[in-house]
């Protein structure tokens, strides 16, 4: 059974959300109302998926993730926002959360997220990643990271470049004219050869390295 961690400084929204996924056949672990209870609690309980709220008094959601994936990279995490397209979450996709919910989303979208993360799949839509990417990209003028991309070869080379561009598995094959399972394989030797987890990361690279730009 995947187990889950909530932390939000909200009573109403951890207790909602721990009835939502009990609810759904998803164990809640623990709960935590900031950031410093979280990464406590997250380094004792090792759950499979943090749902992580982003504004939080005393240590911020962001600060919190940061320590979580520095001790365990493997934990799934998921921002909670209030806000869609909140200015803090390019920030949190970068340190290496799978994705983000916004605080109104459907019982049903909930539990069928935590699943999908807790299977190691990125949350967010190819196109919403794309558009989410392009826009803080442009408005905060992200500095270039130095990750090496001399690894990869040219095929996966373009593999990421149009991933980046926002194309799902589907569209890549068509593309490439490739089947979505050599797509598959190209991209587990792209995540394994720069260190990501998901797609989500691999777009983020994308943009940061300068292999594509806002726009593309």
């Amino acid at each position: 059974m995947t187990r889950v961690v909530i932390v939000d400084d909200q009573t109403l929204v951890r207790t909602g959300f721990r009835m939502i996924l009990t609810k759904g056949g998803i164990e809640v672990a623990g709960e935590a109302c900031d950031g410093a209870e979280a990464v406590t609690l997250v380094r004792r309980l090792r759950p499979d998926v943090v749902l992580m709220d982003i504004r939080m008094p005393e240590m911020d959601g962001l600060e919190a993730a940061r320590r979580i994936l520095e001790d365990d990279p493997a934990c799934k995490m998921v921002m909670l926002t209030t806000f869609d397209l909140d200015k803090y979450v390019y920030a949190a996709l970068a340190l290496g959360a799978s994705g983000f919910l916004l605080k109104d989303v459907t019982p049903e979208h909930l539990v069928a997220s935590v699943r999908l993360v807790a299977t190691g799949d990125a949350l967010l839509a190819p196109s919403i990643t794309r558009r989410l990417v392009e826009r803080f990209a442009r408005a905060d003028r992200v500095p270039e990271i130095h990750r090496d991309l001399s690894s990869l070869t040219p095929r996966e080379l373009e593999v990421l470049r149009l991933l980046g561009r926002g194309m799902s598995n589907a569209e890549l094959a068509a593309e490439l004219h490739l089947s979505e399972a050599t797509v598959k394989t190209h991209l587990a030797r792209i995540f394994a050869k720069l260190n990501l987890r998901d797609r989500v990361q691999a777009v983020v690279v994308a943009y940061e390295t300068g292999l594509i730009a806002p726009g593309d």
